[in-house]
């Protein structure tokens, strides 16, 4: 079987990586650590996995909800434990009476370490306080350098797993029909805006499916895909439920609030 004809061409690079762990793993027998993967990256590793009875695999982000894991793959006579995923939990709080943080203020500090986004998963800022879960070999630095996010000093600390903060976050759904699963429709259709528009947009570069750029507005969505509209928030396309009699796809979509 072609494991690539159930993906798209753009993620054939990650394919191989997962292979090439795979193939690693099971020569050597040593389990393998990644990276924070986001969820399309896990769906693709648990496919490849799925049929191997040779090894085992499991992902952990610091909770059951965590959008961002860090998985493991072993030999199939080996036990994970939820030490092994080396993770850390970073907390800082900030005066929230006199600077307004959001996600892209402490992800754009971040980033301006010179540190890969895949070595931190989840990252809440809420209610003065930021919580990150991040890669435990890079905590340390972590705390050295990231000391300051616009105005505000911050001083990041280690805490329990247990302290992860859920997030305040809600999603809203509804079932739609649409013409066809092109990211321009899309689109237009999630964040109520017209086909020209949306075009615009993608063109641009200002939208992202699977935390990825995408300029091509006859892109075609999947089932789970997550898009990012810049400026304008996050959406899903959770489920398709096929197509009607005059050929349109019913569809369900959610919009983060």
């Amino acid at each position: 079987m072609d494991i690539y004809q159930h993906f798209r061409k753009e993620e054939q690079p990650f394919i191989d990586q997962v292979l090439s762990w795979r193939e690693d793993v099971a020569l050597k027998y040593q389990r393998k650590l990644t990276d924070f993967l986001d969820p399309r990256e896990q769906m693709i590793l648990k496919a490849i996995m799925g049929s191997d009875a040779d090894l085992i695999y499991g992902l952990q982000g610091g909770a059951d909800a965590s959008e961002r894991k860090r998985a493991i793959l072993a030999p199939e006579y080996e036990r994970i434990e939820k030490d092994d995923y080396q993770l850390t939990l970073l907390e800082a709080s900030y005066p929230q009476k006199f600077v307004n943080l959001e996600h892209r203020d402490v992800l754009g500090a971040f980033m301006s370490l010179g540190i890969r986004r895949e070595k931190i998963g989840d990252l809440i800022v809420q209610d003065g306080i930021i919580q990150m879960i991040a890669a435990s070999e890079i905590s340390d630095y972590i705390k050295m350098n990231l000391t300051g996010i616009k105005r505000s000093n911050v001083q990041f600390e280690e805490k329990p797993l247990s302290l992860k903060m859920e997030s305040k976050e809600t999603w809203s759904t509804r079932e739609t029909t649409v013409s066809s699963l092109r990211l321009d429709v899309m689109v237009k259709e999630i964040y109520g805006m017209s086909r020209n528009k949306a075009s615009m947009f993608i063109e641009g570069g200002h939208v992202k499916v699977n935390f990825r750029t995408v300029e091509d507005p006859s892109f075609s969505l999947e089932e789970g895909d997550l898009i990012s509209l810049r400026g304008k928030g996050r959406s899903r396309l959770d489920e398709i439920f096929g197509q009607t009699k005059k050929d349109k796809y019913k569809v369900m979509t959610a919009k983060l609030n």
